[in-house]
C-alpha cells in the first residue's frame, strides 16, 4: 500500500539524515545565493533541505508541507534554526502572497502530485520577478538505471517488475516538466543530472535496518512485509560489507521567473 504521510509511524521518516555537501554546492552554482533573502521549501518533509538552504546563508526559509505529522518531525529536526518557519500548506494552493520569494525549492515532490501544471503555476505566482525555481525529482530514466553497490534502488525494480510499472506512472518525463515550466511563463530553463549521495552506511547492517524501516523511501511502502524481507535478503547477498555510499540519480530543473 502507498505511504501514509499522516501516520505517526512516518513522523521522522524524512528527517533522519542530512543533505550531502555536493547538493549544496550544485545549488550554489545554479542560484546566486547572495541574492536570495527568503526561500520557500515546498513539500519540505522532515526539513533536511530547509536546513541546507539555511546553512548556505539564506536569511529566511519558509517550509511548507501538507502533512501535519511530517511537519512535527521537521520542527523537531530544525529546532536550532531560528530562521526556518513551518506552515501546513498545499503545494497546489499555498495561500502565500504573490511575488514574495527569491527562491522556491521543490525536491522529491512532483511525483506525488497528479496536477503538475497547477503546482508549477503556484510556484510562479509566489516567486518574485527574477526569482529562481528549483525542481528536483527522478524521471523514469533516472529510476530504472541498473542496480549497484551505490544505486541500491535499482535492485528493487530488478526484483519486483510490478514496481517498475507503478513508478513509471508516477514519474514525470523531463520533456513534460519542461513544457509545464514554459507554459507557466518560466524562462532560462536548464536541466542538470545529479548523482546525489543519499547516505553513507559504515556497515551493511545499518543499510539493511534503514531499508527494513522503509526510512525515507515511499516506494518500499508498496511492498508487504514478506516482499520487503525478500528484497533485504537480495541486497544482503550482493552489497559490500562496509562503507556503503548510497546514491540516487536525480534530474534538477532550474528556471527563472
Amino acid at each position: 500500500m502507498a505511504i501514509d504521510f499522516h501516520s505517526e509511524y512516518n513522523r521522522n521518516s524524512y528527517s533522519a539524515r542530512t543533505a550531502d555537501q555536493s547538493w549544496s554546492e550544485l545549488i550554489s552554482n545554479l542560484v546566486p545565493i547572495e541574492l536570495v533573502s527568503n526561500a520557500l521549501d515546498v513539500g519540505c518533509g522532515g526539513g533536511i533541505y530547509s536546513k541546507a538552504l539555511s546553512d548556505m546563508g539564506i536569511k529566511s526559509v519558509t517550509s511548507v508541507d501538507y502533512s501535519e505529522t511530517i511537519l512535527e518531525g521537521a520542527i523537531e529536526n530544525c529546532k536550532h534554526y531560528q530562521n526556518i518557519t513551518f506552515q501546513n500548506r498545499n503545494a497546489l494552493n499555498t495561500g502565500l502572497p504573490n511575488n514574495c520569494f527569491d527562491l522556491v525549492l521543490e525536491r522529491a515532490l512532483i511525483h506525488h502530485l497528479t496536477d503538475l501544471n497547477r503546482c508549477v503555476s503556484e510556484a510562479y505566482r509566489v516567486l518574485s520577478e527574477g526569482g529562481f525555481y528549483i525542481v528536483q525529482d527522478r524521471t523514469p530514466d533516472d529510476c530504472f538505471l541498473e542496480g549497484s553497490d551505490y544505486h541500491i534502488r535499482g535492485y528493487l525494480f530488478e526484483l519486483y517488475p510490478k514496481l517498475r510499472e507503478l513508478e513509471s506512472k508516477r514519474r514525470y518525463k523531463s520533456n513534460t516538466v519542461i513544457k509545464s515550466l514554459k507554459d507557466a511563463g518560466f524562462k532560462q530553463i536548464e536541466e542538470i543530472k545529479l548523482w546525489e549521495t543519499r547516505k553513507t552506511y559504515p556497515t551493511k547492517n545499518q543499510l539493511l535496518l534503514d531499508l527494513r524501516e522503509r526510512t525515507g523511501r515511499s516506494i518500499l511502502h508498496e511492498l508487504n512485509d514478506k516482499e520487503l524481507m525478500v528484497f533485504l535478503d537480495w541486497v544482503n547477498t550482493i552489497t559490500k560489507e562496509r562503507n556503503i555510499v548510497e546514491k540516487d540519480r536525480w534530474t534538477i530543473w532550474r528556471a527563472i521567473k
